[in-house]
């Protein structure tokens, strides 16, 4: 555990992507657990800057609708948004459905896309339908599968196939917690059995990819139940 927590706060400590700017690994078939944190920590520390025309709160082309969670989000019936035009934010923001790498985030970003979509119900109920193309970022599988290296998104309907229930006590940095509409990567006990440290592509009030001290009676109360991907490999 000490070695697990060493690694947590030397990703928290780095200023730079270790893969480089906008990049993180592609798909293979094994995930190591240091290499699921660093991808988790490419994601958190991305850097970039959005303009006007990366906000959309209104129908795409294709009439699907997006709103960005941008600060005037709350002009429209939420909860204010977090990133501002003209200014370096950090963090991907949350799209329902997205999946996109940083490098491909950033490529979306400077053609015009708009920087997330918020979660909501008509969201929830219309599931892959109401994903808009016109959109940029990641949702709560899709980061998963990113740090996994899975070659596409699982959802979290799907993500049960490839994983193995486990204990609380057996966590380890790079298992997962899952519930029916969400899930966290496990980082580290901030405090042994009662608080987590996680990462996670964060619905409300966050929209955005984030690590965060939760409680665990907060994840049992919503059922989250750990589990452990087939594939990941511990290091020596």
């Amino acid at each position: 555990m000490i070695r697990w927590l060493a690694v947590f706060f030397l990703l928290q400590s780095c200023s730079t992507n270790p893969f480089g700017v906008g990049r993180i690994p592609g798909p293979f078939s094994r995930v190591s657990r240091v290499q699921a944190l660093a991808i988790a920590h490419a994601y958190t520390h991305l850097s970039w800057t959005p303009q006007e025309k990366n906000i959309l709160h209104g129908a795409d082309r294709k009439g699907i609708e997006v709103h960005t969670p941008d600060q005037s989000l709350q002009q429209f019936g939420y909860a204010r948004g977090w990133w501002l035009t003209g200014k370096s934010n950090t963090g991907m923001p949350y799209q329902w459905g997205g999946f996109d790498t940083p490098h491909s985030f950033l490529h979306k970003i400077e053609r015009g896309a708009a920087a997330g979509d918020i979660a909501n119900p008509t969201k929830r109920s219309g599931g892959d339908a109401l994903v808009s193309s016109e959109a940029a970022g990641i949702d709560c599988s899709g980061f998963v599968s990113r740090c996994w290296r899975l070659p596409r998104a699982y959802s979290t309907a799907e993500l049960p196939l490839i994983t193995n229930e486990i204990t609380w006590s057996q966590l380890l940095p790079g298992d997962i917690l899952l519930n029916d509409r969400h899930v966290l990567l496990f980082s580290s006990w901030q405090k042994y059995g009662s608080v987590i440290l996680a990462y996670e592509a964060g619905p409300y009030p966050m929209w955005k990819v984030s690590a965060n001290a939760i409680p665990t009676e907060i994840l049992l109360a919503q059922r989250y139940q750990p589990r452990r991907y087939h594939h990941i490999a511990t290091e020596p």
